[in-house]
């Protein structure tokens, strides 16, 4: 690299030396011409000093011709050897060459951010979770009930990416403050292409349901795509989530009533050809359920108040406080267990009553010593303990079936 300074300025004054060597032999040609057309006339009248002054002067004259002709030799050379070498030397200057592989693993990485995948898992674990719940003996257990929890397991994926899609649609200013690494707020993905994954994910659900011809399935997904609607659109008596009690209160039925019984219903009328029934489990279900999701519902608005704050979303958070809200949250979920623990206390069955005593004692304990650890004045530190609530709520999803 320093050769190629050089080069480059040294190139730019042997240039410069050229143009000089031109001008100068110019004026000196006819400086030198004038000054010999004066002395030629008196030249014979002149003494033997005047003619070896005469003599002197050309042979200066002469002199330095030749001196300006060899620099001006070696500045033309010059002048072409760094023309050549300008044109010569390989530019190192290229493109990178993205290959396919990259090109997927990207688009994979995009999608991911898209459809956040702790919430997709969560979703399918509801699914398994309220699917088996309307398990009542081990012969129910059939490749028939396998199956059509398979086909759950996938409208649940592609209903969550029309939630988690949804959301981001109505939300994308918003989003470009308290979420700017989502593909559409970031502009990786156009709007058009987004709007295409979200329809194309809720025509997918609803047409698995005609095929199974499942009202109560249809039904659970139909209202969880109006009350999605209700929570996020920006329209009048809409956008339900600019109010802390309305944003509770889609949240739970959403997640915590219109997806268990859905689905809980679905298994019973449709693989074990039962009637719609509401049972003392499916309540048990919806209930905790219901506060672990307004618990969700409050702790997502933590990390968002900046932006919430700056376009009028009135939340819970905004309201009271970071740390208030945060105390708020933890309160309520201790409550969730403590009345798991004495509800399970109910079972006839010794072994429901040990799992559920057990497990949720357990899940309170570890939330009691987690939480005190949080600094919510670092998002790190927050967005930690919000993903261990989301693993909270996975293991009751395990624990649900289990009570009788």
């Amino acid at each position: 690299m320093a050769s190629m300074i050089s080069a480059s300025i040294s190139g730019s004054s042997f240039i410069t030396s050229g143009g000089s060597y031109r001008r100068s032999k110019q004026y000196t040609k006819n400086h030198y011409a004038s000054i010999s057309a004066s002395y030629v006339p008196t030249f014979l009248h002149k003494n033997e000093k005047t003619q070896k002054e005469y003599c002197a002067i050309m042979s200066s004259r002469h002199n330095l011709k030749h001196h300006y002709k060899v620099i001006g030799e070696e500045s033309q050379e010059n002048e072409r050897k760094y023309v050549v070498k300008a044109v010569s030397e390989p530019s190192f200057e290229y493109e990178p060459k993205v290959s396919i592989w990259d090109t997927i693993k990207d688009a994979f990485n995009a999608f991911y951010r898209f459809t956040r995948p702790y919430a997709a898992i969560e979703s399918g674990m509801a699914v398994a979770s309220a699917s088996f719940l309307a398990v009542e003996k081990l012969s129910d257990l059939s490749p028939s009930f396998f199956t059509v929890l398979f086909k759950l397991l996938v409208a649940s994926f592609f209903m969550n990416i029309f939630h988690c899609g949804f959301n981001q649609l109505c939300d994308i200013e918003i989003d470009k403050i308290n979420k700017p690494y989502l593909p559409l707020a970031s502009g990786e993905w156009s709007y058009t292409k987004s709007v295409i994954i979200v329809a194309s994910s809720l025509l997918l659900c609803f047409g698995l349901a005609w095929i199974e011809g499942s009202w109560p399935l249809f039904w659970g997904f139909f209202i969880g795509a109006v009350l999605t609607a209700v929570y996020s659109l920006d329209l009048p008596l809409l956008r339900w989530k600019n109010s802390a009690l309305f944003a509770a209160t889609n949240i739970i039925l959403n997640a915590g009533v219109v997806r268990p019984l859905g689905y809980y219903l679905h298994m019973q009328t449709r693989v074990f050809n039962k009637p719609a029934t509401i049972t003392r489990p499916l309540i048990f279900c919806t209930a905790i359920l219901s506060l672990y999701f307004l618990v969700v519902a409050l702790f997502k608005d933590i990390p968002d108040t900046e932006g919430d704050k700056k376009f009028g979303v009135q939340s819970l958070s905004v309201r009271l406080g970071q740390k208030p809200v945060f105390s708020i949250c933890i309160s309520l979920l201790q409550m969730a267990y403590g009345a798991s623990i004495l509800v399970g206390a109910t079972s006839p069955f010794l072994w429901s009553k040990l799992i559920t005593g057990v497990g949720h004692g357990i899940l309170a304990l570890a939330l009691w010593y987690r939480a005190k650890s949080v600094d919510l004045k670092r998002s790190d530190s927050f967005q930690s303990f919000y993903m261990f609530i989301w693993k909270l709520l996975s293991i009751e999803y395990l624990l649900i079936p289990l009570f009788r």
